[in-house]
């Protein structure tokens, strides 16, 4: 595990060709299932109210900013990802310590959110790595320590705004997995309602 002030990682991550014995399904992303990781950042379900003199509606902190550290600030940035399409090899994740980082579509792109818990020796605990299906009307916000992939933005480019701490202090752990999981673009089975 490393930290840096900045999340570099090109895309050794991806060991394409590696054989994947450990399929992720992909779960739709609900603010109740992602609760234990962040913030669904989106419209749907969030109340607003009238600003602007009637003529925009405005749905009012749909997720939490944290920012720790001396000199962390609250930034806007943002970032474009390259095209991903299934299957998706997953060998590392990474976090932000020192406050939470959010990802929302500029060009309504879906993108797979990739999140585990910590666990043993501060490392993502592999057996609760969970993968979300995010359409591209939902953003998401990490929040501060935890374990995510970097984007993977599907089947085009795509841009994001990109709402974290800045400052000068490594904000960056990443590690490299034990086991290499796939993305096969396959959904969980849901409960029958």
């Amino acid at each position: 595990m490393a930290g840096s002030a900045a999340c570099v990682s090109g895309v050794a991550w991806l060991k394409k060709g590696a054989n994947v014995p450990n399929v992720l399904k992909l779960e739709p992303l609900t603010k109740e299932a992602f609760a234990p990781f962040g913030d669904v950042i989106c419209t749907r379900g969030n109340a607003s109210f009238p600003i602007n003199n009637g003529t925009t509606q405005r749905y009012h902190h749909v997720g939490k900013v944290q920012v720790h550290g001396e000199d962390g600030q609250a930034g806007i940035s943002l970032a474009v990802g390259g095209a991903f399409s299934f299957p998706i090899n997953i060998a590392m994740l990474e976090r932000h310590p020192l406050g939470s980082q959010a990802w929302i579509p500029a060009a309504r792109n879906p993108f797979v959110v990739v999140v585990a818990p910590n666990g043993a020796n501060d490392r993502p605990d592999e057996n609760g790595i969970r993968a979300f299906y995010a359409e591209g009307d939902q953003g998401v916000n990490y929040y501060a320590g935890v374990w995510h992939h970097p984007l993977l933005s599907l089947g085009q480019q795509g841009d994001f705004i990109v709402v974290d701490r800045i400052g000068s202090a490594p904000n960056c752990d990443e590690c490299d997995l034990n086991q290499i999981f796939v993305i096969d673009g396959t959904y969980e089975q849901q409960a029958a309602v």
